[in-house]
């Protein structure tokens, strides 16, 4: 290896070692099989992932020979590949799990899904690491959007949810770059929280929330005419919320609009902040009878018993919340200190389904405990603590976006995975990085981040 990786950051290795060491002991006794026992045993998933360690090492190895020019050079190229290999997967694609989003190579199903991940990362990198200011035109905030949106549209179309909702965490490097401001994102949070509030509770109790909020921001922004604010804005606000039931879906999709646009309209030209927080209450009014529409006539009656079942509005621990009860069955039976490697009755009487993948942490809540868990989590924490101290010391803006775009992508990852397994979030098919059971998922995940840890080897070298 050259002298040029001589900085190379030994933490990182170090932690990623642990992590796919954890992986898989803990596939190893999810599968567990005593007619064969042996480690390398092909016939099982386990002998298959330690196959996928060493093949993610050595890939990992031939990362750190490359000269970094080469991801600058060609990642658009590497892009354009990734993009080319999600639409080949409606052509040749197979179906596995329920979505056709595989492609075989023999022995060997890949995900490009998986692959677009990093890919994404380092064309973010090169796109926004080009311009040498923080001010961006509206033609330039537009490419950055859209390279994340192309490659999420696909994977949709694959009936990839899970895998496509991972890029939607990209919009975190826009705004650490200053190309989405803050505000978008606080919108994007009350968004959905506004969105769990119309599925828990009627539209007149949401909308109830909703003008106590506005009503606050009344409060504290405005001094002046007080009075005559309060009157205007109850008014329209009691008025909504007492007829929103008597009308149809029909007329209020018609009605509210207009409304909402004349109200706009008299915001700009009159300059009161009042009139525009009446027009942005009828959009979130807008929104919250939109969200309910979707919810009863549009989505399938298997999907609204998950969202029911996730927020707790159904109880179906037989049917489609069978296998978050048992996952939390499992990790709860684990107490502090757990049962002990290879002697979880949870995970050995097949209670829990998708063990070596989706419920892998399953496993280790079972086997050992609270302690185990929460050291797993930590280690994961260590980690994305970690490569935000490498993308914050970086010279090359090119290595600190794609940096902050790693760990955005594990970050979800690592939040959804454990989400669902203990009934926090929805079930979405979403591994836990470097610990589920996967040779594209692994060999990926392990490129997603050898690649930052050669470019941060040379960050005292001005390359880009």
């Amino acid at each position: 290896m050259s002298s040029q990786n001589t900085h190379i950051d030994w933490i990182l290795v170090l932690i990623y070692l642990l992590l796919v060491t954890v992986g898989w002991l803990a596939i190893y006794t999810a599968d567990y099989s005593e007619q064969h026992p042996e480690i390398y045993y092909m016939g099982r998933n386990y002998g298959k992932q330690l196959l996928w360690i060493g093949v993610s090492l050595c890939l990992g190895f031939c990362i750190q020979i490359l000269d970094t020019r080469f991801y600058t050079a060609f990642a658009y190229i590497i892009y354009g590949v990734a993009l080319l290999a999600l639409i080949m997967v409606f052509i040749f694609g197979s179906t596995i799990s329920g979505s056709k989003s595989w492609i075989k190579f023999g022995f060997f199903n890949m995900q490009p899904a998986e692959a677009a991940k990093f890919a994404t990362c380092l064309v973010l990198a090169k796109y926004i690491g080009s311009f040498n200011t923080n001010f961006y035109t509206l033609r330039e905030r537009f490419i950055a959007i859209a390279l994340i949106l192309i490659p999420m549209v696909l994977i949709r179309l694959q009936e990839e949810t899970g895998s496509a909702l991972v890029f939607g965490a990209l919009s975190f490097v826009l705004y650490r770059e200053g190309i989405l401001p803050g505000s978008v994102l606080l919108i994007g949070v009350l968004a959905i929280m506004l969105f769990l509030a119309s599925l828990m509770m009627p539209v007149q109790y949401a909308m109830l929330g909703v003008m106590m909020v506005l009503l606050l921001v009344i409060l504290l922004r405005g001094r002046a005419k007080l009075p005559q604010k309060l009157v205007i804005y109850l008014t329209v606000t009691v008025l909504t919320i007492t007829t929103a039931p008597l009308l149809d879906e029909i007329v209020l999709m018609v009605i509210l609009p207009i409304l909402a646009l004349i109200f706009i309209l008299i915001s700009i030209y009159l300059q009161r902040s009042t009139y525009a927080l009446i027009a942005l209450f009828f959009a979130c009014f807008i929104y919250v009878k939109g969200v309910d529409y979707i919810y009863n006539n549009v989505l399938q009656r298997h999907q609204q018993n998950r969202i029911g079942v996730l927020l707790g509005t159904i109880e179906d621990k037989r049917g489609v919340g069978y296998n978050v009860n048992q996952s939390k069955i499992a990790i709860g039976s684990g107490g502090l200190y757990g049962k002990g490697y290879l002697d979880g009755t949870q995970n050995k009487g097949n209670f829990v389904p998708e063990l070596s993948t989706d419920f892998i942490f399953c496993t280790i809540g079972e086997e050992f405990g609270f302690v185990g868990s929460a050291a797993l989590i930590g280690l994961f924490v260590l980690l994305m603590l970690r490569i935000i101290s490498v993308a914050e010391r970086q010279n090359s803006r090119f290595t600190r976006i794609y940096a902050y775009g790693v760990v955005c992508i594990i970050l979800f990852h690592f939040i959804i995975n454990i989400g669902m397994t203990i009934g926090l979030m929805p079930v979405i098919g979403i591994p836990l990085p470097y610990i589920s059971y996967g040779g594209s998922g692994l060999i990926n995940f392990s490129i997603l981040l050898f690649i930052l840890i050669k470019l941060d080897s040379e960050r005292y070298m001005y390359l880009r």
